[in-house]
């Protein structure tokens, strides 16, 4: 698998789940891939997060609107610190 980094098309996107982080990088197989793991971590703001999705898409989600965000191929991402 490719690594992708995930940001939206406008930094200022209030459907972003993260604000303090400006981009997610995650494993996919392909871009289309990278976009559908995103939106099954994040399937609604305030309440969809890895650690407690819902099933449900509120008014912040992306699904659906591909064109809010980008996908594009990365580097692997540095690790952690510990």
């Amino acid at each position: 698998m490719k690594w992708y980094a995930v940001q939206p098309r406008d930094p200022a996107d209030p459907r972003w789940p993260l604000p303090e982080t400006p981009r997610i990088t995650l494993k996919a197989e392909d871009a289309n891939d990278a976009r559908r793991r995103f939106e099954e971590a994040y399937p609604s703001e305030p309440f969809g997060t890895p650690g407690h999705p819902t099933g449900d898409v509120g008014p912040g989600s992306f699904r659906g609107d591909a064109e809010a965000l980008v996908v594009e191929e990365t580097d692997v991402p540095p690790a952690p610190d510990a």
